[in-house]
């Protein structure tokens, strides 16, 4: 039970943090990259333009990383939020008017952050660099919805961890099914 009390705590300490201390003018580039990975909008795109102009490689990463992303929302938002009831953080943490634009389901895990992490490292066998730019927005979405008040700390850790394992099943399963057939 104190390794519960302890990650709750943390978990307020670092929203509260996050929320609190982030200048708005980056607080506005994230809000930014939320609006553009909405609907995962920014990884639809960046696979069309991997494909169309990255050749093999492109098409190879585009594909692998719109797989990863379709099972990590599959699992974190039609598995995870449905097993994990979990409050967002309370609106009076956040000393911003963001917490009013979040959806009311819950919070747990956070499926951007899922879907963002499940594309970029699925895109890294096959084309590291465009895994490298896609790590930039992936970084700022996850710290994103801690500021916004979307979702703990804990929550975006969950949605990475999630989005990695949506990654390498998307790079094993062939090699599994081939194994088990």
């Amino acid at each position: 039970m104190k390794l519960m009390a302890d990650v709750r705590d943390a978990d307020r300490r670092l929203t509260q943090r996050a929320a609190g201390r982030i200048p708005s003018g980056v607080g506005r580039l994230l809000s930014a990259v939320e609006e553009t990975a909405e609907s995962s909008k920014l990884w639809c795109d960046a696979a069309t333009v991997m494909a169309v102009f990255g050749g093999r490689n492109g098409r190879r990463g585009a594909a692998a990383g719109l797989a990863a992303l379709t099972l990590a929302q599959v699992v974190s938002n039609g598995v995870g939020k449905q097993l994990v009831d979990r409050a967002r953080p309370p609106k009076e943490w956040i000393e911003h008017d963001e917490v009013e634009d979040r959806l009311d389901s819950s919070s747990f895990p956070s499926g951007h952050t899922a879907a963002a992490v499940a594309f970029t490292a699925a895109v890294a066998p096959a084309w590291p660099l465009a895994a490298a730019v896609c790590a930039v927005p992936t970084a700022l979405l996850a710290l994103e919805r801690v500021q916004s008040g979307a979702h703990y700390p804990t929550d975006v850790a969950a949605g990475a961890l999630v989005g990695l394992g949506s990654a390498w099943l998307t790079r094993h399963i062939p090699h599994l099914l081939r194994y088990w057939l």
